[in-house]
Formats: structure tokens, C-alpha cells, sequence
């Protein structure tokens, strides 16, 4: 088991092994008061693993909240048929949030367990590899609305993740694919070693080293910026770009993928390797870019959180291991695209 520590001023450990699930309720932090629980997941997850989590939950009452798989449960209606959950369990401001999921069920849980009775401990139980290296740690929760991703939430940190590496067995090769896609976009941003691995192992990379190395990263990043207004900007990298793709796309197109895409495009735009950089997407058998014209990605990008009046914080790949943050006027931008992509 690797036990990594996130010293943000509420810290916390991601642990990371295979078989930890039942040991979930021996992880939680010294202090954790809850007698109650509401156990969130979706309704891919729950038949496979809500009765386990809920067995260990030793000692807490516990109750179960299942969504529809898919992003379009990260929705106000979502969130508010949460919220009412929460309040028909009647539980206390000293009772948690536990997410059993993917990106969506964590997201989603968090900013209801951030927001109800202005605050719940919340703890993480990612199911996706997409989850265990990037959502899952940094406190990071949001819901969506009609015109663009995330644009609600708050940052509310966990009390504890548990990534049990067993649980991505049964995770669907489209989704690994995904959750790679994030592990590759955070090599190219910090690690050139790891980025050389998934070079050399394709989706044949060792799942431990990974995760683990993704979570390293990421808490040195939290922990430099917890609130997102610096260096925590570089973690968007192809996340502009991505964001509307799965937009245009009617969420078809999965964020990992998305995020792919964006990145790839961004690497022709700037970077000076970026023929290998899209070749490791490819060999992951994640998508390259979109037929998508420039016209139609425009729309969502215009609601980009980056955007700061007329400009854009850009996370522009020189390459790998070489990374850097640029604010530029927003249609400077999108003129540039236009050209490159001549559509």
C-alpha cells in the first residue's frame, strides 16, 4: 500500500493499493466522527460494488444514493435530488458523503457535501482510473449547465481517498483509455520518465506506478495553489479545447478523449515534439482531433472558467516536461485556431 499525504490546511492521505475497499473504514483519519453516511455511486458502480463499500463501512448507519451513469448526471437536478437525500437521512453537519464512482459521482457528491448544511466531511472511493489520478484529489467538485462544464461548484477537500486498484478489473477498456488519457496529459505536463513508459507500455502500463505518480504530482500542485488561481492551471492542459468537444459532442465523445484531442491540437499549435506526443495518444487508441469545426468548439470555449474578460489563460505544451501558462486575447486565439486547422 501507498500512502500519499496532501498537507492542504484540512489534510488528508490518498491511499493506493489493490484490496483496499474493505479496509476503508480502518483508513479513515483519527477524528472521524460520523455516524451516519450517505454512500453515492451510479448505476453502473452500485451492482458491482455499493453492497462492498457499504459492508465496510463498519459502524455507520448507512444509506445509498444511485444516479444514472453518464455525465449528464452532473446537473443542478442532480445536485438537488442529492441535497434532498441528505436531508430525508437527516444527516449532521459531524456525518459524511462517501462517492463510490467515477469523475461524475465525485464531483457531483463533493459539491453537495460542500454545500449541504454549509459543509460535510466527504470522503472519495474512485471506481475509474480517470478518478484516481486526477478528480479525486484536489478538492475540485462541480456540476454543469446547459452552457458549459463545471461552471458551479466549490472547492472542498476530502477527508480521505481510497484507490483501490482492484476495482479498475471490471472498469471497461473505453474507460481505462480515458483515465489514461488524463495520466499521459499530466507525464506530458511534469514527468518525462512516465511519459517514456506509456510510450513503451501503451495500456500495458504498470497501474500502481501511474496512479501513484499522477497523485505525487498533483498534490504538489494543490498544495502550491489549492484555489486554482496559478500554477494549478497548468492541470487544464487540453481541457479548453476538450471541454468543447464534449460539448459539441452531447457528451458522446468521453473526457478523456476530449481531453486527448485538446491536447493533441494544442501540441500542433506550439509544441516542438508533438508528433510523439499525439503518437502516445494514438497508441493508447484514443482519438487525435475532431471534425468539429473551429466555429462550433467556439461557443463553449467563450464560457471557459480560464477566460478573464476578453482574454484566456492558455496551457500551452512547448514540450514534454516543458509547460507554461499564457494569457492571450480570446479571439487572437481562436483566429489562430481557425487558420491551423482551416475550418
Amino acid at each position: 500500500m501507498i500512502r500519499i499525504s496532501v498537507p492542504v490546511p484540512t489534510p488528508y492521505d490518498v491511499v493506493i493499493g489493490a484490496g483496499l475497499l474493505p479496509q476503508t473504514a480502518a483508513l479513515l483519519p483519527e477524528g472521524f466522527r460520523a455516524r451516519s453516511a450517505l454512500l453515492v455511486s451510479d448505476s453502473n458502480v452500485a451492482p458491482l460494488y455499493a453492497d462492498r463499500a457499504a459492508g465496510a463501512l463498519s459502524g455507520l448507519r448507512v444509506a445509498r444514493q444511485v444516479v444514472p451513469a453518464g455525465e449528464r448526471s452532473k446537473s443542478i437536478e442532480s445536485y438537488v435530488n442529492l441535497l434532498n437525500a441528505l436531508a430525508r437521512e437527516r444527516l449532521t453537519r459531524t456525518d459524511a458523503v462517501f462517492a463510490l464512482g467515477g469523475g461524475v459521482v465525485g464531483d457531483l457528491s463533493g459539491f453537495a457535501a460542500a454545500t449541504y448544511l454549509r459543509g460535510l466531511p466527504f470522503v472519495q472511493l474512485p471506481t475509474s482510473l480517470l478518478a484516481m489520478v486526477d478528480s479525486s484529489v484536489g478538492g475540485k467538485t462541480a456540476v454543469d449547465l446547459p452552457t458549459g462544464k463545471n461552471l458551479v461548484g466549490a472547492f472542498h477537500q476530502p477527508r480521505l481517498v481510497v484507490c483501490d486498484l482492484s476495482l479498475l478489473d471490471t472498469l471497461p477498456e473505453r474507460e481505462l483509455r480515458c483515465g489514461a488519457a488524463e495520466a499521459l496529459k499530466t507525464a506530458i505536463l511534469f514527468d518525462p520518465e512516465l511519459f517514456e513508459h506509456f510510450r513503451q507500455r501503451g495500456l500495458g502500463f504498470d497501474r500502481e506506478r501511474v496512479v501513484a505518480a499522477c497523485v505525487g504530482h498533483k498534490r504538489d500542485v494543490v498544495c502550491a495553489d489549492e484555489r486554482d488561481n496559478g500554477r494549478r492551471q497548468l492541470l487544464n492542459l487540453g481541457h479548453t479545447i476538450g471541454h468543447a468537444v464534449e460539448a459539441c459532442s452531447g457528451f458522446s465523445v468521453l473526457h478523456g478523449e476530449a481531453v486527448a484531442v485538446g491536447t493533441c491540437i494544442m501540441a500542433r499549435l506550439f509544441a516542438r515534439d508533438a508528433d510523439a506526443i499525439c503518437e502516445a495518444f494514438a497508441a493508447l487508441g484514443l482519438p487525435t482531433d475532431t471534425d468539429l469545426p473551429t466555429e462550433a468548439l467556439a461557443l463553449p470555449m467563450r464560457s471557459d472558467k480560464k477566460r478573464r474578460g476578453d482574454a484566456l489563460t492558455l496551457v500551452v505544451p512547448h514540450g514534454v516536461g516543458d509547460c507554461t501558462l499564457e494569457t492571450v486575447p480570446f479571439e487572437d486565439f481562436l483566429n489562430k485556431l481557425r487558420k491551423f486547422r482551416g475550418k
